[in-house]
């Protein structure tokens, strides 16, 4: 159990990120973790602090332990599934990207950036046509572009094999 004044600190270091202060936000977000190593919301707030700055290989042990201490709120945890296959994927490691990715999605399966940056792994692996499929099927299912709605129905045919012919 956090105390008042270390509420009153986490609270601080959000609004000085959002407030653009990410390095002094960062600062604060340390001095958590170190009291609170098992709290999955600091860090999982500490990872995306890490993110921001660019610092990505910091962020992963940071993702992994707020997803594995099982604390987080729903929205917390489908973010944190994000950020971690999004910097997994990011810093080269794919395989493990596209581990995390599969999973968030399973768990979050209305979430289409999941999907998106799953689909982008995929790419990244080599494996084009099912980073296609996804990504196209993102597309029909979110846009709301008159010109692409004006396809939807061939876009779906071709989403499930860009390879056959007619």
């Amino acid at each position: 159990m956090m105390t008042t004044q270390d509420n009153i600190l986490l609270k601080t270091a959000l609004k000085m990120r959002h407030e653009k202060e990410f390095k002094a936000s960062n600062r604060i977000l340390k001095k958590l973790d170190a009291k609170y190593p098992l709290n999955a919301y600091i860090q999982y707030q500490y990872a995306w602090s890490f993110d921001i700055l660019g610092q990505e290989r910091e962020a992963v042990p940071h993702y992994y332990a707020a997803i594995d201490n099982n604390g987080l709120e729903s929205v917390d945890l489908e973010n944190a599934y994000l950020g971690l296959g999004s910097t997994l994927r990011s810093i080269g490691s794919y395989d493990e990207s596209l581990d995390i990715l599969s999973k968030g999605t399973e768990l979050f399966p209305t979430n289409n950036a999941l999907k998106v940056f799953k689909g982008m792994t995929l790419y990244n692996l080599k494996r084009f046509k099912e980073s296609t499929t996804i990504l196209l099927e993102c597309l029909i299912e979110t846009s709301e572009d008159t010109d692409i709605k004006s396809y939807t129905k061939a876009l779906e045919l071709y989403s499930q094999d860009l390879d056959q012919t007619f």
